[in-house]
């Protein structure tokens, strides 16, 4: 008995020191702020353009149309609400002034407005309708004000800034919670003026002066995130296809981009070590406009195209915002809501069955107590699976109950800490040799990968490169 005691204590001793809690991993870089945290969650939500440009048929309109072509004979902004949440979207973004000027509320600042139209005999507000029946349905709602006004006869000068602000002001104090503010990079060129029609140009870098125009817009909504081609929260994702860069960092140079000055290759990729986290929102059509038009009917987009923009949005550690129009009635037209229905439903399909649950798991390494194998697969957003501070590479495998045939992967880094991940495979045992299945680069809120169907009961993710220890937050095989 005395012989064996000193191996059991030996024992008891590791037993004790692999249970021991130990720190937890320090931020790394840019982090995300509880904002722009709330904003990854959403992941999906919907665009309405509605303005002038609807009933004449245009895209950009010239900001001389009369008021009176404004009128709608069916409004229901209940019925844009229900599409959208039906859809599987968490909420609309509605363009309250797009680059005609014409304003959807009853703006106290200029006569181009809903106030001046035949609808509702001017005493419509389609902007606190849209806001109020968003929160009944527990939709976010958020608003999209073109700095640029080809209306307005003042634009181009200093007192042109004071009216946008004037106008931000009233969107932002008088229609609830704004969860983002859309800031257009379209700058300056020719428009109606107030009846001047001419060509004005601006420096976009520094007309809008805007960090006094964002400040006012945190001063009134505390809880917002402001979308531009550089941020401040959100940036564009450098293209209106529907994608972002397969390598996608969260981060790139605050102040180094403006509304309509930017870099396509930083926007669609961001920056490993950039200064801020600015994340990269993807902005596409479920037509080939961004308004209604009649003879794009038959042009709207297929299921599987859209899934293939889920994929390279969503899938790609991106936001995804999938406008659609609204049209002369004043509702969704029934192909558009058809087709975002049968795009729910093809998600649902695709991800109905999550394997990992009802698996097993381990790592290696693992940071200790706290920061297992299974921290990445028991729903809690808070916990994650984590190597220790000195080690940037590792491996998680997964052995799921029965060979079953899967053909995605979904990850999830625990970004509240940074985004690390740099380089990862993921691989399937069959037939007892490890098969490479896919791989990628960044990681981040998420990022879902594609590969042919593949049976088997082994799955393993390996960390190839990471710039500080990966922190890996949600596994999920489908």
């Amino acid at each position: 008995m005395i012989r064996h005691s000193l191996p059991m204590l030996l024992i008891a001793m590791m037993m004790m020191a692999a249970c021991k809690p130990v720190s937890a991993p320090e931020p790394y870089g840019a982090v995300p702020s509880e904002q722009q945290l709330a904003w990854h969650e959403l992941e999906y939500y919907a665009f309405i353009h509605f303005s002038m440009n609807t009933f004449t048929d245009q895209e950009w309109g010239d900001g001389g149309t009369p008021v009176s072509a404004f009128n709608p004979d069916r409004l229901d902004v209940r019925q844009w609400v229900k599409t959208c949440k039906d859809a599987g979207m968490k909420g609309i973004m509605i363009t309250a002034k797009h680059h005609c000027g014409f304003c959807l509320w009853p703006s106290a600042y200029t006569e181009y407005s809903v106030k001046n139209s035949p609808w509702k005999d001017g005493k419509g507000d389609i902007i606190k309708e849209l806001s109020e029946a968003c929160r009944e349905a527990g939709l976010r709602f958020g608003v999209y004000l073109s700095p640029w006004d080809r209306n307005h006869a003042q634009y181009g000068s200093p007192e042109y800034i004071t009216y946008f602000r004037n106008q931000l002001t009233e969107l932002l104090s008088n229609y609830g919670d704004i969860f983002e503010m859309w800031f257009d990079g379209a700058n300056g060129g020719d428009g109606y003026y107030g009846g001047a029609w001419e060509k004005r140009k601006i420096d976009a870098t520094t007309y809008y002066d805007w960090e006094n125009t964002w400040a006012l817009a945190r001063q009134l909504q505390p809880n917002i995130v402001m979308f531009s081609d550089g941020g401040p929260e959100i940036r564009w994702c450098g293209n209106e296809r529907g994608y972002i860069g397969e390598t996608n960092w969260s981060k790139i140079n605050k102040g180094e981009f403006h509304p309509g000055v930017a870099k396509k290759e930083v926007l669609e990729h961001g920056l490993p070590n950039g200064n801020a986290w600015i994340p990269g929102e993807v902005d596409v059509s479920i037509r080939p406009g961004w308004f209604y038009h009649t003879k794009e009917d038959s042009l709207v987009k297929s299921v599987d195209k859209l899934m293939e923009i889920y994929y390279t949005s969503v899938g790609r550690n991106g936001n995804l915002i999938l406008n659609v129009p609204v049209d002369t009635h004043g509702l969704i037209n029934e192909i558009d809501v058809e087709r975002l229905k049968d795009f729910a439903e093809a998600r649902r399909k695709a991800f109905a069955k999550n394997l990992a649950p009802e698996a097993t798991y381990e790592a290696s390494p693992v940071r200790g107590a706290g920061y297992e194998a299974e921290k990445a697969f028991d729903g809690d957003k808070t916990t994650y699976w984590a190597t220790p501070d000195d080690v940037t590479t590792g491996s998680l495998t997964v052995t799921l109950k029965e060979a079953t045939t899967i053909n995605k992967v979904l990850l999830q880094e625990h970004i509240r800490l940074g985004q690390r991940v740099k380089a990862f495979t993921v691989e399937a045992l069959v037939e007892g040799t490890w098969k490479q299945l896919a791989e990628g680069t960044t990681i981040g809120y998420k990022r879902i990968l594609c590969f042919p169907e593949t049976t088997t009961q082994q799955i393993r993710i390996n960390i190839t490169d990471s710039a500080a220890c990966p922190l890996i937050q949600n596994i999920e095989i489908y």
